[in-house]
């Protein structure tokens, strides 16, 4: 049963992904000669949305000229609006005395001091409008004018939430992807980052942008992240996390095989190492492809302390991530089978404390780790004022609490703590909470078969690890498949000086220029 539901899954991703971006609808509408028509029509298309302004203009030799200025209210920028648009189309100094001159003029020369697009399908220019830009349309003329005008309020770039660093960039993405590509261009000013944007979502529309740098990345790999991504055939895009479950690899592992940061330091280094970036309006978090298990691993600060410190906290953040994977099934193997491999009085010592507890050693595992999870979920869902005080005071209160009623032995206490607290000490989010999940199947193994479970366990991970692939790539490398030339970044970090190549996976294996 559950190898058939694994097949119409996999065939379903596999048609959605199919079936292309693109879907026929009606013909689109061809921009009308008169302007009273194209005036409904385009209140039709937004059904007389209150934020749509229509303004009407009289221009030319004794007003002989229509003009009508679309814009949506609050996506543009009123001044830029007033100043560039209305007042160039206004301004009484005008002789055109054809609509057609009055057009040429307005699209060649006035309408300069913004980007001008000429569009002949009133489609085309509905959707220019609802980007945020300002609409021209001119009576007797069947093409529009499209200024980018667009300027609406956006949060300023402040420090990553979800990536504290002591030393390195305080500045982080924000929602807005021009302002994310110009964090970008100000740490890579060179014409070799190149930025392609499309449209994703049928009727969000929102959009996306390919970053990498030309003659670094290669081209295979950009192809292959374009196809991927026109496929994509959703209503609509709002989050990053969308498109990264429809290009990833292995949507059924626990291990994600696309990096997401919120740090532009982040991906120009991933972008220098040949690496591709896909930013998408409305989210502060990028997207890194290929990813590799050792960049979940790394943090900002590796690279900008040196080298020996940064090598020693990589190695205390691997070693985080095996106790907070094995530490709660190592307990309960070894209490429960092999007591025979601890000394005789920390033997005694659990033993005593486990006097009275009326559930084996894997229920009590399972039991308090639920209850840690919870009490980390609270705390994360409460507001930021109140939400550390009460994770913090529920561990405590409800870690004695469970002690003194006979349900925890202090070691278990002690054992899920410690769990919890080397799970924080993983950089990415999206590994950490994998580990939380793949924790309990570790529990019930070593409940069953003690450390011949866990060891089981870890063998069929590694395995699954070995296998996995992001973008063509081995998610081990270079530790499976080996490649010594990028060993010298991977767990521990070699200085500056040395680290003169870049990955053969991800870029041309040559010196860094």
């Amino acid at each position: 049963m559950l190898r058939k539901l694994w097949q119409v899954l996999f065939k379903r991703r596999q048609r959605r992904q199919s079936s292309g971006q693109v879907r026929t609808g009606s013909a689109e509408k061809r921009i009308s000669s008169e302007l009273p028509v194209n005036r409904e029509r385009i209140k039709a298309a937004f059904g007389n949305s209150a934020d749509l302004v229509l303004q009407d203009l009289e221009t030319g030799a004794q007003g002989k000229v229509s003009a009508l200025v679309v814009h949506i209210d609050g996506l543009c920028d009123k001044r830029l609006v007033a100043e560039v648009v209305i007042r160039q189309i206004a301004d009484t100094e005008h002789e055109w005395n054809s609509a057609k001159q009055a057009y040429m003029d307005l699209k060649d020369r006035l309408l300069s001091g913004s980007a001008v697009k000429e569009v002949d399908s009133l489609d085309s220019f509905v959707a220019s409008v609802s980007d945020g830009k300002c609409g021209v349309l001119v009576d007797g003329v069947t093409r529009g004018l499209v200024c980018d005008t667009r300027g609406w309020a956006q949060r300023s770039i402040d420090e990553p939430t979800t990536e504290v660093t002591v030393r390195g960039s305080k500045e982080g993405f924000v929602e807005t992807l021009r302002t994310n590509t110009s964090l970008l261009r100000r740490r890579i000013a060179s014409s070799r980052l190149w930025i392609e944007e499309m449209k994703i979502g049928r009727i969000s529309r929102t959009s996306v942008a390919i970053v990498y740098i030309s003659g670094v990345a290669d081209e295979k790999l950009v192809q292959e992240v374009r196809n991927r991504l026109e496929r994509i055939d959703v209503s609509a895009v709002y989050e990053s996390g969308h498109l990264e479950e429809h290009i990833e690899d292995a949507p059924f592992s626990p291990f994600p095989t696309i990096l997401r940061t919120e740090r532009p330091d982040k991906v120009t280094g991933a972008l220098l190492e040949g690496r591709v970036a896909i930013l998408t309006d409305g989210t502060p978090f990028a997207l890194i492809v290929p990813a590799t298990f050792t960049m979940f691993l790394t943090a900002p600060e590796d690279y900008y302390e040196r080298y020996f410190i940064g090598s020693a906290l990589r190695i205390l953040r691997l070693a985080s991530f095996f106790i907070s994977l094995t530490l709660p099934a190592l307990y309960v193997a070894v209490t429960t089978f092999h007591q025979e491999m601890l000394p005789t009085p920390l033997v005694l010592s659990v033993a005593a404390q486990r006097e009275g507890i009326p559930f084996p050693a894997v229920v009590e595992a399972v039991l308090m780790e639920l209850i840690f999870e919870v009490l980390r979920e609270a705390g994360v869902r409460l507001p930021r004022v109140v939400g550390p005080a009460v994770s913090i005071i529920g561990g405590l209160v409800i870690g004695d609490a469970a002690i003194r009623a006979g349900l925890a032995s202090p070691a278990m206490v002690l054992v899920v703590a410690f769990t919890g607290i080397a799970s924080f000490a993983t950089p990415v989010f999206s590994l950490a909470i994998g580990v939380r999940l793949l924790r309990f199947p570790m529990i019930a193994l070593a409940g069953a078969l003690g450390l011949f479970g866990v060891v089981a366990g870890m063998a069929a991970i590694l395995a699954h690890l070995t296998a996995l692939r992001s973008f063509g790539v081995p998610f081990l490398e270079p530790l499976a498949p080996v490649v010594l030339s990028d060993l010298k970044d991977a767990l521990l970090r070699a200085p500056w000086w040395a680290l003169d190549t870049r990955p053969r996976f991800t870029g041309k294996a040559r010196p860094v220029s």
